[in-house]
Formats: C-alpha cells, structure tokens, sequence
C-alpha cells in the first residue's frame, strides 16, 4: 500500500490559503496572498528539491490543480519541481465532471474516499498532496493522511482557511523529522498514531 504524503504551508494561526500568490485565493475577502514569499530560503529550497527527487504522483483539489495546470506546463524557472510535476500522474479530486488540460491528468469524482482508497492500494510510488485545503480535510476526516509535512511560517494572518479547520477529529501525532530555517520556518514531519492519551494533572 502506498502512503498519502500532505505539504502545507501555515502561518502561525493555522491559515492554509493562497501562501503563494496575491491572486492564489481571495475567498472571503483575503488580502493577504503571497504570505511565504518572504520566508522562502536556500534551506527551504533545498529541502523542497530533496521532495522533488523521490518518485511520487500528485494527488490535488480541483483549486489548487487549476493553479499548477496553468503554471507549471509552460514554467520556464524552477525546472527541479516543474519537470517532476508536468511528468508525473496526477489525480484530480472534483464533485463535478471537468475537462483536465495537464498531462497525465486523471479525474477523481463520485465517491472520493472509496476511490482514494483505491488510489492507496495500487502498486505504485505515494500520493502527495500540495495545497488543496479541502481535500486535505476530507483526508483528514477519514483517517487517510500516512505524513504531514508541515512549513510552520513565523507569521499571523488573521481570517483565512485554515488547516485544522472545525470538525477536525482528535488525533495524535508524531514528528518523525524537523529542521528550521534561517528565516524562522519551522519544517516538521508528522505521522499519525491514533487516539490522544489523556491524563490529568491532579
């Protein structure tokens, strides 16, 4: 069986959305798109190139696939992610049926979790899953998430979507590897490990 893996950008405050550009998301009236741009590093380069060079196939919401579909097809910068992603199977998770313009493109509709269990059972390298807030959730709530990693950003947005949205289910984690950057990113590592052990102090 093959791993869900989710990379996610997050302020301080827990919000997820538009970390990369100003026009990324302005859902709910969101102003503050491009957020990371300024904590971004030679660390956090390197350690993204290190993502880049193990097999993988992508696993996105239709959001964020719309975003990487017109981007990196015709990307002239950044060939260490854009040849991996513009080569790679991608799935794309929508309640509605859609033409899919990027190569390698395939549709995800119906009932997406017994499909997305489906995608794990297969012979094949992990899913990763960029950005795609709602999916993420969806994946969240059916216990289908195998590693966060998580880019903890030294910043507070405010309002915004945000990665542990209400409803999130109690869980435990455990950080399985960290770094920090110069810039004061904290990159963490977490794989899930079932129910929370409670106690009391008195």
């Amino acid at each position: 069986m093959r791993k869900i893996i989710t990379t996610t950008f997050v302020s301080l405050d827990g919000v997820m959305q538009a970390p990369g550009g100003s026009d990324e998301d302005r859902d709910g009236g969101f102003s503050h798109g491009g957020w990371m741009f300024g904590y971004w590093d030679d660390a956090g380069g390197s350690t993204m190139d290190g993502f880049m060079r193990q097999p993988f196939e992508l696993l996105l919401g239709r959001r964020t696939y719309d975003i990487f579909a017109a981007y990196w097809p015709t990307a002239t910068t950044d060939q260490n992610v854009a040849e991996p992603f513009n080569r790679t199977r991608k799935y794309v998770v929508s309640h509605t049926q859609r033409q899919l313009s990027w190569n390698n493109s395939t549709l995800v509709t119906g009932d997406v979790v017994g499909e997305i269990r489906k995608l794990k059972q297969m012979d094949a390298p992990d899913l990763w899953v960029h950005g795609s807030g709602k999916l993420v959730q969806t994946l969240l709530a059916n216990g289908l998430i195998d590693v966060m990693h998580l880019w903890i950003l030294p910043v507070t947005l405010g309002p915004g979507k945000r990665l542990f949205a209400e409803g999130t289910r109690p869980e435990g984690f455990k950080l399985t590897d960290s770094k920090v950057t110069a810039t004061g990113v904290i990159i963490a590592s977490y794989e899930p490990v079932g129910a929370i052990k409670s106690g009391s102090f008195v």
